[in-house]
């Protein structure tokens, strides 16, 4: 069990989801927190990952780093999606265990469901029929890291959790053009837009400076600064968003994300989710001087042909509602108070159609979320507002 003095180690920790996390823990009196920048450790790294290990040994980790973007990165930087993503998961992962982690949770995504996935996405839908293309190397990626964890459970006892998050948006998000995901790009978009139409000048170039568009920030020309946002859809009070606006998606606040991965890292065991009564025999989190026991019978559960086959232990993260892109950009538009055109290039991809989790695992285990996406999208805009004036 881990107290208000167990080591957590929180891979990712000044990312969306990672600082939500370790904000989180810290309020509930978890003090006994590690984290490092990407550069302090690079994850990809076998032997750099080893030596932190050995250094720090976690009773704990939240895997929480990762290669992410939307559409465009993923469709642009498909080997570094499941490179990155693999060696981090695989050097992590093995660590933990060789150095006798008492509980790991890993953090997925709901892309690793099939293009054509039944609605609401149960767990059990996994690999049944053919990802969406334009996503599948880091969803395969996500798959690997969700089935590392189920492999280690069951061949050696351990006590490794993999929750799968819709998507979600809240402080840290990553608001640069590039590589952003669709609502703080959306939102960024919509922003510009206003503060074009409104001539202030001032802002763009303020917004510039803390987040420039391929190397152009507010030092540029006007000309210069108008060239660079057309690529990306953002012109005097019009914006273009790529797709048809018809895609249904689910979003989650992010401070609710870490709420609900810390409940289960506290509060959820692996035996919790298949039932004790067929994995009863384990014992998990075993360690001996530090490490876990690789020859411990009791930690063989993959091997028991009465478990019959154990499979889909990950947990979906999410609300359980959704609504339509275009929908979604008229709240953005309310928020930021854009009385502008919005316009949707139906000549762009739309991706998944529809992307619903099934949320009935979560709400079993004691979890419910709590921000809607109305107020949520306020709460976003405020923060990058904020952002902005912080500086830096």
């Amino acid at each position: 069990m881990l107290n208000k003095d167990s080591k957590i180690y929180v891979a990712g920790h000044r990312g969306l989801v990672g600082s939500a996390i370790w904000q989180n823990l810290a309020q509930r009196g978890y003090t006994n927190l590690v984290g490092r920048t990407h550069q302090e450790l690079d994850l990809t790294d076998q032997l750099a990952v080893r030596r932190f290990f050995d250094e720090q040994r976690p009773d704990a980790v939240v895997l929480a780093a990762a290669f992410v973007g939307g559409i465009m990165a993923n469709s642009l930087y498909r080997a570094d999606f499941i490179m990155q993503n693999m060696k981090m998961q695989c050097n992590v992962i093995s660590e933990a265990y060789a150095h006798g982690v008492e509980k790991l949770l890993f953090l997925g995504s709901t892309c690793i469901y099939p293009k054509e996935a039944p609605q609401p996405m149960r767990e059990d839908c996994l690999l049944t029929s053919p990802l969406e293309y334009t996503n599948e190397p880091y969803a395969i990626a996500k798959i690997a890291g969700l089935k590392m964890c189920e492999s280690y459970n069951l061949q050696y006892g351990t006590n490794y959790i993999a929750v799968m998050p819709t998507n979600l948006y809240g402080p840290n998000d990553n608001f640069h053009l590039e590589n952003s995901h669709v609502l703080p790009a959306m939102m960024r978009k919509v922003y510009l837009a206003k503060l074009i139409h409104d001539e202030e000048w001032a802002k763009i170039a303020a917004d510039l400076d803390k987040r420039p568009v391929e190397g152009v920030d507010g030092s540029a020309t006007q000309g210069e600064i108008l060239s660079v946002l057309a690529k990306y859809g953002i012109y005097n009070n019009k914006v273009e968003l790529w797709g048809t606006g018809r895609p249904l998606r689910e979003f989650l606040w992010s401070e609710d994300m870490a709420d609900a991965s810390v409940h289960i890292l506290l509060n959820v065991n692996f035996s919790d989710i298949i039932g004790h009564d067929r994995y009863s025999s384990v014992h998990f989190g075993a360690k001996t001087d530090g490490a876990v026991d690789r020859n411990h019978s009791e930690g063989r559960g993959g091997a028991l042909p009465q478990l019959g086959e154990i499979r889909n232990c990950h947990i979906n993260v999410g609300t359980g509602k959704e609504l339509t892109i275009r929908q979604l950009s008229e709240l953005v538009a309310q928020a930021v108070g854009f009385e502008g055109e919005i316009a949707f290039d139906a000549s762009k991809p739309d991706g998944t159609l529809r992307k619903l989790t099934d949320v009935s695992k979560l709400h079993s285990l004691g979890w419910t979320h709590s921000v809607e996406i109305e107020e949520g999208v306020g709460r976003l805009f405020r923060w990058y507002g904020d952002s902005l004036q912080a500086g830096g």
